[in-house]
């Protein structure tokens, strides 16, 4: 099988990648193991939310000059100011074309609502997530926050709580009941956000939802709920909306996420829309090098079937989903063998507490400038690496791991695009 690129991984780096080329009349292969990250994502996208030193960040870049000043090797440093605020406004276009409708912009960051009723600052978030600008308040006086009984993955009091003392608006809690569940209720292992809206999402049950929240709403001028409804679509969302007369806002459950689901959806469709290669369940084992560069990869799937590539992307993800690896003694890439940050005194790869900054987060794959993966210190001409799997950042301290696998993924995309133009 040959193709202008493979890519390996199909999360939100992989897929933007993928897509960006395709776009471009580029044969696209991607090869995705399992779930990705958006599978627990709560549907928002980050792109710099404080600096390494703990400095909260309100407008990402503006904030790029010190970032590079505290964190060299962090992506976004190492692709410069100017390319980073491109790619974030191409991120945001790209987006748009797979119809993921999005709230935010990079030059400042806007709160969310998070499920547990707090504010965390983002660059985008899906438009029916409640948020606020920086220094505002959701624009309602009383909000109804509404459970599902017997759902053990959204707590509708302790939101209304947070909602009541960060807000300062009204904030009551209520759970709906509905028998349609009861099948899913009786089993409380299926009884998940994902589940929910497949028995949702059908219009009769819709209608009996909208009711139970009439009947709990009162006065309230708006309903906040578990995102457990729209799943294929906003048909159902838009429905319920009419019939409760009032705006309907979803906070993110517990995995597997409806909203983070939606956005893969949305760009696997996308991806195979534009004629490319999806191959889910896959999983590249080992490559095949030409000198500096690598002729193919080998897949589980497809045994001694060589992918081959002109040019190919590694975007398989950090530990989580097995893109980088550790045995006692050391942290590994293990496709490649790519050189990667680490540290080898293995006292210093995490800390005693849990919410302090993690070493190991920063852990991953060294590139050049161009974001080609090092081997022995010196670049493979034709892999790139994006996303996750890179080195030299903290995605959860710094809340900009979406951003990231955007933007590096977009830059590569342009670097591919262009080598196999000099080639063709």
């Amino acid at each position: 099988m040959e193709f202008d690129v493979v890519v390996i991984g199909g999360g939100l780096a992989g897929l933007s990648c993928a897509i960006r080329l395709a776009e471009q009349g580029k044969r696209c292969g991607v090869v995705s193991a399992g779930q990705g990250a958006l599978f627990f994502s709560s549907g928002s996208l980050d792109l710099l939310s404080r600096l390494p030193d703990g400095t909260p960040v309100t407008a990402p870049l503006e904030a790029l000059g010190e970032l590079a000043r505290q964190a060299p090797h962090h992506p976004y440093s190492i692709l410069g100011a100017d390319t980073v605020a491109a790619l974030a406004r191409e991120s945001q276009a790209l987006l748009a074309r797979c119809g993921i409708p999005l709230f935010g912009r990079g030059a400042q960051n806007h709160y969310r609502i998070t499920p547990l009723g707090t504010r965390r600052a983002t660059w985008l978030s899906p438009e029916d997530i409640p948020v606020t600008e920086l220094g505002q308040t959701l624009p309602w006086e009383k909000v109804l926050v509404a459970g599902i009984e017997g759902f053990l993955d959204f707590e509708p009091h302790l939101v209304a709580g947070s909602l009541a003392t960060e807000q300062g608006i009204e904030a009551d809690a209520a759970y709906v009941h509905l028998p349609a569940l009861d099948p899913l209720r009786n089993n409380p292992s299926e009884f998940r956000a994902v589940n929910i809206a497949r028995v949702l999402d059908i219009a009769k049950n819709t209608q009996a939802l909208a009711e139970e929240l009439n009947r709990l709403a009162g006065d309230a001028q708006c309903i906040i709920l578990p995102a457990c409804i729209g799943l294929d679509g906003p048909g159902p969302l838009e429905q319920l909306r009419a019939a409760v007369g009032r705006p309907v806002r979803l906070l993110p459950t517990l995995p597997p996420s409806l909203l983070g689901l939606r956005i893969f959806q949305a760009l696997r469709q996308r991806f195979c829309r534009l004629g490319g290669v999806f191959m889910p369940g896959d999983r590249v084992l080992k490559a095949e090098f030409d000198g500096r560069r690598i002729a193919g990869v080998y897949t589980r799937s497809h045994t001694d079937i060589m992918l081959r590539a002109q040019q190919v992307v590694l975007a398989g993800g950090s530990f989580f989903s097995n893109g980088l690896m550790a045995d006692r003694d050391r942290i590994y890439e293990p496709v490649f063998g790519a050189d990667v940050w680490g540290h080898a005194d293995r006292g210093e790869w995490g800390r005693a507490g849990f919410f302090e900054p993690q070493p190991y987060l920063q852990f991953g794959v060294k590139t050049d400038h161009r974001l080609r993966a090092l081997l022995n210190n010196e670049p493979v001409e034709n892999l790139y690496a994006v996303g996750a799997v890179l080195g030299g950042y903290d995605p959860l301290q710094q809340g900009c791991g979406a951003g990231v696998s955007l933007i590096s993924a977009l830059h590569a995309a342009q670097r591919i695009a262009l080598s196999l133009k000099e080639t063709a």
